[in-house]
């Protein structure tokens, strides 16, 4: 493994663990995007307005099988037609302090209750504001999506399996390409990794 692959996943990792972001870029043959990611734990507020306001994507969570099976969050559509099978579950809003569910208070709240272990079915209210996602069992060996990376990464951090991500788009909406994650995690400091990267961690770690 590559000195600066090790350096950069483990800086990603150290990242997390400290309840900060980093951002994820899947491989270009396939969506060629970047995502914010951090650990759902450590969700704040201030969290969920950076992502609405500087990554502009889809606000979503990823998590296991069995978490959302406990939560009976079924899988958004029975036949999934989506280019890259990306697993999406109903929608939910936290029932507890939640009103609308759309301000970045609320949205944070509702992620701090799906990252909740002790969390049930009943703490939610379908549909809502905040789309899980369904991870692969084998994460990135599995599926090269972010989904699973985002997974992948707080195992590798030792944390709570559930993970927040948003795409990042560029001021004019165009989806943010590598030169242009580049920018963006120099300009917010934020450590920028690949999924091939992580893929070539585990392989080394495992």
């Amino acid at each position: 493994m590559k000195q600066s692959t090790l350096n950069k996943v483990e800086m990603a990792i150290k990242a997390v663990k400290n309840g900060e972001m980093v951002i994820i870029q899947d491989d270009q043959s396939r969506e060629n995007e970047g995502d914010l990611v951090f650990a759902a734990e450590f969700v704040t507020p201030e969290h969920v307005n950076f992502m609405a306001m500087y990554g502009r994507g889809l606000i979503c969570v990823p998590m296991l099988a069995e978490q959302l099976q406990i939560l009976n969050l079924p899988q958004m559509v029975e036949q999934n037609e989506e280019a890259m099978r990306t697993a999406f579950t109903v929608s939910v809003d936290a029932i507890e302090g939640v009103h609308t569910g759309i301000s970045a208070h609320e949205r944070s709240l509702t992620i701090q209750a799906l990252a909740n272990p002790t969390a049930k079915a009943t703490d939610f209210v379908r549909p809502g504001h905040i789309f899980p996602l369904c991870a692969r069992p084998n994460g990135v060996f599995e599926r090269r999506g972010q989904t699973e990376a985002s997974i992948d990464l707080m195992r590798l951090a030792q944390l709570n399996p559930v993970a927040v991500i948003c795409e990042i788009m560029n001021d004019d909406g165009t989806m943010a390409r590598r030169s242009d994650l580049e920018l963006f995690s120099n300009r917010y400091q934020m450590p920028l990794l690949t999924i091939e990267e992580i893929c070539v961690y585990r392989q080394m770690h495992n």
